[in-house]
């Protein structure tokens, strides 16, 4: 969740200054890094735990033929 809080400040900033650059406005600039931001850091949450588990399906041993269950039962 740390990484997720981080990766939303870095992202507001980042928002901020690129729509202020573009439109000279401070209140579509905080706007923008406002809204942009948080829907970006659902979607990075949702991402990061789908990845968790299809890590966590290879770890477990996904990669083993589905035949090999017949070598390994007495």
């Amino acid at each position: 969740m740390l990484k997720t809080v981080t990766f939303t400040l870095m992202h507001f900033c980042i928002a901020f200054s690129v729509t202020y650059a573009l439109t000279g406005s401070v209140a579509v600039g905080g706007l923008v890094a406002a809204v942009e931001p948080l829907c970006n850091s659902v979607g990075f949450y949702f991402h990061e735990k789908v990845w968790k588990r299809i890590e966590g399906n290879k770890a477990s041993g996904s990669d083993i033929p589905k035949h090999a269950w017949l070598h390994h039962h007495a």
